[in-house]
């Protein structure tokens, strides 16, 4: 039976509806399961909780994800060693030229002007000096050229497939920028001091900077075929002295061994003559 109840504010509610309800849903439950049916809480204290499996697996995930991120930063700062690789300066014969340029100058030289005669044949004329100083620059700035013309393949292969960040491009930029201003600048210089210089200035440097880079290489490895050579020199001197040394100490020992021998077969005779010696007057006739 359903009763309906007036609250005071004007609300309603029943009363036997949910009451039968249940009855009836119990009744009709109890017909078709005769076993008790096991709640989630029986299921949790019965084994483990399938959420640590999964907060176990996401944490191995997040800690082998974070290695991987970890190696691929680690191989991208040994590729670019925090941008110091591209952070590279000119060399001194830059401003050793400049300032046998300034000499030059104030002693008469003209720019542009080819040298002709007499000052083109001498020796320290400022003509000879200048085309000497910038040849010395010039060698000095091949490293750094071939540097940047080896890096610039892989750097604008990197940047195109967005594998480089920002600032190492830059950084980059500001090197590939630094060494182009300064093979033009040695092209003007060329040009100033001899016209159409300019044109080979470059392939020159490059055949000394060779020649030298040789020339250097021989010398270090005549000079550690030297060393070698004399370490075996050192080596053999040793060896015949230890050798001289190993026969002067079995002659003395062979001198030590004859002495001992020599004193053992005296020693020898001593004892020998002691205890078969015969008493004085042995043989002699007794006087009556």
């Amino acid at each position: 039976m359903v009763e309906v109840n007036v609250e005071p504010d004007g609300s309603t509610t029943f009363e036997g509806a949910a009451d039968d309800a249940g009855g009836a849903e119990g009744a009709t439950a109890g017909e078709g399961f005769d076993e008790e049916v096991p709640l989630m809480e029986d299921v949790v204290d019965a084994g483990v909780d399938p959420a640590i499996y999964l907060l176990v697996a996401f944490v191995v995930g997040a800690f082998l994800y974070f290695l991987y991120l970890r190696r691929q930063r680690s191989n991208e700062e040994d590729y670019f060693s925090s941008y110091e690789k591209f952070n590279i300066k000119l060399p001194a014969e830059v401003d050793e030229y400049y300032s046998v340029k300034d000499k030059c100058m104030k002693a008469g030289w003209s720019p542009g002007k080819p040298a002709a005669g007499p000052e083109k044949a001498n020796p320290n004329g400022p003509h000879r000096v200048m085309a000497q100083a910038l040849m010395k620059r010039a060698i000095g700035d091949i490293p750094i050229v071939t540097f940047i013309q080896k890096e610039a393949a892989g750097m604008n292969k990197l940047y195109s497939q967005s594998m480089c960040s920002v600032s190492q491009w830059r950084a980059y930029q500001t090197a590939e920028s630094m060494v182009s201003t300064e093979v033009d600048e040695v092209r003007a210089e060329a040009d100033e001091i001899e016209p159409g210089w300019s044109q080979v200035v470059w392939r020159q440097a490059m055949q000394y900077h060779t020649m030298l880079k040789q020339k250097h290489e021989l010398e270090q490895k005549q000079a550690a075929e030297t060393a070698a050579k004399k370490m075996e020199i050192e080596q053999r001197l040793n060896a015949a002295k230890a050798q001289i040394k190993s026969k002067e100490d079995e002659k003395e020992a062979a001198e030590r061994i004859a002495r001992e021998l020599v004193e053992a077969e005296e020693k020898e005779k001593k004892n020998s003559s002691k205890s078969f010696g015969m008493k004085k007057g042995f043989l002699e006739k007794k006087k009556k």
